[in-house]
């Protein structure tokens, strides 16, 4: 009865807690509080939340494989729509924000600035698998052919976290732990030789 009560609980569990940075967001900027630069606060405080849920969606298959616990694997749809939330909100932040829709000039800062390039290509194959993500496009895809898609999130991660490095003049602690948290996904997932 309590196992089916937590499983139950999972799905709105992870969903209220997801929210909780996009919450803690809209409370800083109703409170003044998101700093003298609340522009690029905004920008480096949703790009950093996208690749934390990229990484969490992303370990939802190794903690499967480490404990054996599957109900796990219910929510990492979610985790991985919440980590393109959260990207569209960084990019929607610089794109409105920042450049104020100047297409001109963000399409030469794309070309210019090679983290920015680095960015933008992540972003871009992100697109595709949300837009996969349902059942019905699973179905319509099929499942083989979908994992084969879904793989791309690898490459998507890999270039979210040089992205990262790239932008910064210093400080470089936390990219690498990023950095580190993904080789041992990618570890855990080669050597179980998991799908």
């Amino acid at each position: 009865m309590n196992h089916d009560i937590a499983r139950r609980a999972l799905k709105p569990v992870v969903f209220t807690l997801s929210c909780l940075p996009a919450a803690w967001l809209v409370y800083l900027a109703a409170t003044n509080g998101l700093g003298a630069n609340p522009i690029e606060k905004l920008i480096r405080y949703n790009g950093d939340w996208a690749l934390r849920f990229l990484l969490i969606a992303l370990a939802v298959t190794p903690v499967r494989i480490l404990t054996g616990w599957t109900d796990v694997a219910r929510v990492r749809r979610m985790l991985g729509l919440f980590a393109f939330f959260y990207v569209c909100l960084h990019i929607s932040a610089y794109v409105g924000l920042d450049q104020f829709f100047n297409w001109r000039t963000i399409w030469a800062d794309i070309l210019k600035r090679v983290y920015i390039t680095v960015g933008m290509a992540a972003f871009l194959t992100l697109i595709p698998l949300a837009v996969t993500s349902t059942s019905g496009m699973v179905k319509r895809l099929g499942a083989r052919n979908w994992r084969r898609l879904h793989r791309v999130v690898y490459v998507t991660a890999v270039a979210g976290i040089i992205h990262y490095v790239m932008m910064l003049k210093a400080g470089y602690q936390e990219p690498a732990l990023y950095a580190a948290i993904l080789a041992v996904l990618l570890i855990v997932r080669a050597v179980k030789k998991w799908p």
